[in-house]
């Protein structure tokens, strides 16, 4: 791979499929650390003792289907066409009904239909539609992407985005959970370092992850990418750094109760 050169590079990353949220393709050309807490164990652990189940933006079902057991309603809902084929295969063969949704309110679902409801890095979060679809003391359990994350690359590319650095902070993210009438149970967060190998891999990215760099096309910036391909190429990996947390929250039992 280190004998490719700059156009090998750039087919390679336009060509690979970028639909559903396996990064296995990125093997031996970016790594990510890995948070501490092990989100997909915990929400395998807390499926098996659910009786209702929603797994929110699914994406192709890559984290919900590494769940051991799900309980006996088990939903999960996913907006892209692409991605619901995907999670439709990989998670109707066990029991759990992929539901088509456009990721804004409401969720198509009655209110207290799931003591569970989780989400792995979800675009958008809807804490009222959340708290209404949660059972008294139902839990949400969801790893988020955190501030700033991966914006050593981002603005590589666009330029310093100061305001957009404050977004997602989960300080905001747990005020607005609480303000849904939700209880914080548990926060925890996380800066994880980011190695890219090549620019097939920042293509790949860009064209996967695709609101990091909004209409990101490889001839829109084949300037920028020739220059991370030379800094590659001279300095070794571009270095950068996301930003997770995971957070629990628990609607109690009766609407209003003194929250934490």
């Amino acid at each position: 791979m280190m004998t490719d050169t700059f156009e090998d590079l750039l087919e390679a990353g336009a060509s690979a499929d970028v639909t559903g949220w396996d990064f296995s393709w990125l093997q031996g050309r970016a790594t990510e650390e890995r948070p501490p807490w092990g989100y997909a164990g915990q929400l395998s652990r807390r499926l098996r003792d659910a009786s209702a189940s929603l797994d929110i933006q699914t994406g192709g079902g890559e984290v919900l289907a590494q769940a051991e057991a799900f309980p006996p309603t088990a939903v999960a809902t996913e907006s892209w066409a692409p991605n619901l084929a995907r999670a439709t295969a990989r998670l109707h063969p066990r029991g759990v009904v992929v539901v088509a949704d456009p990721d804004e309110p409401p969720l198509p679902f009655a209110d207290a239909a799931f003591d569970l409801v989780s989400s792995r890095h979800p675009a958008t979060i809807w804490w009222d539609e959340i708290a209404r679809v949660l059972t008294p003391e139902g839990t949400y359990l969801a790893q988020h992407v955190g501030p700033a994350s991966a914006f050593e690359l981002i603005e590589f590319f666009l330029g310093p985005l100061a305001a957009a650095r404050q977004a997602r902070h989960p300080d905001e993210e747990t005020a607005a959970a609480r303000a849904a009438g939700l209880n914080i149970v548990n926060l925890e967060s996380a800066r994880l370092r980011i190695e890219i190998h090549d620019v097939a891999a920042v293509v790949y990215l860009l064209r996967k992850v695709i609101w990091w760099v909004p209409g990101f096309t490889v001839a829109g910036y084949r300037g920028r990418l020739r220059d991370l391909h030379d800094r590659i190429q001279t300095h070794g990996p571009f270095i950068t750094h996301s930003t997770r947390h995971l957070i629990e929250a628990r609607k109690p039992t009766i609407t209003g109760e003194n929250q934490s």
